[in-house]
């Protein structure tokens, strides 16, 4: 058994995880999550704890132990507390709208680029060039993050594009440098 797998899942009060054959069901305040498990993975649901099986010993099933720990963790943190992430747009002219549950952007381009949300991802715009993802969701939320990101990703030179709050940014010089 893996390090990561052997681990107990705490799950807080108001979250329920239903097994039923190798479909795992996870209820909370914020949503419902489900996840398929492979054959020879197991899990056990004692009161408050939550604990993965490895049923074989075969190294392949052994490997993913740990993986499907990892997913049913972070489906009973999703749907208690959620997850989030914070961007910024960073450049002259580069801001963002919210309207309805799409994001309008202005990024240099000579239209504006519309992003939709997809089912379970909610936007908050905080003045023209924070924004915040989140979602019960971890995998949808970073897969939407990285979407985002890919509108317009950091220039190497400038430094402008979007990006993650309080990431930095280190710009190459230019040609005009000397040594």
């Amino acid at each position: 058994m893996t390090r990561v797998g052997r681990k107990i899942i705490l799950k807080p009060g108001q979250t329920d995880v239903v097994v039923s054959g190798s479909r795992v069901v996870v209820k909370g305040p914020k949503g419902e999550l489900s996840l398929e498990l492979s054959d020879g993975i197991g899990v056990s649901v004692e009161g408050d704890k939550v604990l993965v099986l490895n049923v074989n010993t075969d190294s392949a099933l052994s490997a993913k132990h740990g993986l499907y720990r990892a997913l049913l963790a972070n489906m009973v943190r999703g749907v208690s507390e959620g997850f989030s992430k914070d961007l910024e747009l960073v450049g002259v002219g580069y801001r963002v709208s919210l309207q309805g549950d799409s994001l309008n952007f202005s990024l240099g381009y000579s239209h504006p680029v519309v992003f939709s949300a997809p089912d379970g991802i909610f936007f908050a715009v905080d003045g023209q060039t924070k924004l915040r993802v989140s979602g019960i969701d971890k995998q949808l939320v970073g897969q939407t993050v990285a979407e985002i990101i890919s509108l317009r990703s950091r220039d190497s030179y400038k430094g402008k594009g979007i990006r993650l709050a309080g990431s930095v940014v280190k710009t190459k010089p230019g040609k005009s440098v000397k040594k």
